[in-house]
């Protein structure tokens, strides 16, 4: 098994002490976690795609630009690049340049993306983005193998023997497709023999299992070799602490400050309490022992060979969240990788 830290660069008051860094804090507390992420041996690094509050992930290639030059191992990730809102044209010179600075580290997860604000802003709507998100995929990958391509877009002008520049490192680059809550991502995935990356991070695990047996059937209905499947899946939160008693308390204010948060946009809670959150959500929160069951519990279930956590403190203090994150890589992800190879 893999290890992902990923984020969306979330900018809002922190959930415990309700103090705000600026926003050139918060991209170097971006920068230190990438780094401490290839320090502790994760796999890869993921940076989020947003256009909206609360935000500041607007400019992923720009992130991953500079993680590529403060890194030297680990892979970078998008997560999520939100093509139904691009250009695909512009976004494959973004990223065939990025996996150049990076030395071949890139892959891509995409998806069409949330928010209606961000969809507004790029004039997307909910009748046609699923459509925009399967268009710019197949124009994207196009380029990624032809020197010249020739296509008439529906959102886009046409293409007529057109030669962009310039061609990735990686032939080609490998490219997830994020799957939330519905089948057009997974059925796209399948459909191209793509890996499928669940987000896993919203609700309990059945509605994410039922879309990954949905991606197992598109994918041998598609003619693909079943040994060819590759599917990531994301986690609520993190806490791994020498004990299940130490974890909760550590991350119990954390808990309580997400709550506030989702009270404040009025929205009712899917897990009102921790003991539930750790319980039925996809939380990884409690003694470095009963993280691995909870990983293994939900392979059993997916199959899946990628597992994401979440890089930011969130709440946590910097010592609690370095402990967690070295108490995970050390105690949970060392001993899955080999139990789980």
């Amino acid at each position: 098994m893999r290890f992902l830290a990923i984020t969306l660069i979330v900018h809002r008051p922190d959930p415990v002490t309700g103090q705000q860094k600026s926003t050139y804090e918060r991209f170097q507390e971006v920068v230190a976690d990438a780094v401490l992420a290839e320090e502790l041996g994760f796999d890869g690094f993921g940076v989020g795609e947003r256009h909206e509050r609360p935000f500041i992930s607007s400019s992923p290639t720009v992130v991953l630009s500079h993680l590529a030059a403060r890194t030297e191992r680990i892979r970078l990730f998008t997560a999520v690049t939100t093509l139904a809102l691009l250009d695909p044209v512009r976004a494959y010179e973004d990223y065939a340049t990025l996996d150049h600075l990076s030395g071949g580290r890139l892959e891509l997860i995409i998806g069409k993306g949330n928010g209606s604000a961000q969809r507004d802003l790029f004039q997307v709507t909910p009748e046609d983005q699923w459509d925009r998100n399967a268009e710019s995929y197949e124009l994207f990958r196009t380029l990624w193998r032809q020197d010249r391509v020739t296509a008439t877009p529906r959102f886009r002008p046409e293409l007529v023997e057109a030669e962009v520049w310039p061609r990735p490192l990686q032939q080609p680059v490998r490219v997830w497709h994020g799957s939330a809550t519905s089948k057009e991502s997974v059925d796209l995935a399948a459909r191209y023999g793509d890996p499928l990356f669940s987000a896993n991070v919203s609700h309990p695990i059945e509605p994410y299992a039922e879309l990954v047996d949905h991606y197992r059937e598109r994918w041998a209905a598609y003619g693909h070799d079943p040994a060819g499947i590759a599917i990531g899946a994301g986690t609520a939160g993190l806490y791994v602490a020498r004990t299940s008693q130490e974890a909760y308390a550590a991350y119990r204010p954390v808990f309580e400050g997400q709550l506030a948060f989702q009270a404040s946009l009025g929205l009712e809670p899917v897990f009102p309490t921790l003991e539930d959150f750790v319980e039925r959500s996809s939380a990884l929160v409690g003694s470095p022992q009963q993280v691995r069951e909870k990983v293994e519990r939900y392979h059993d279930r997916f199959g899946h060979q990628v597992v994401h956590v979440q890089a930011d403190a969130s709440g946590l203090s910097e010592q609690e969240h370095r402990s967690s994150l070295e108490l995970f890589a050390t105690e949970v992800a060392g001993p899955l990788r080999t139990a789980l190879p």
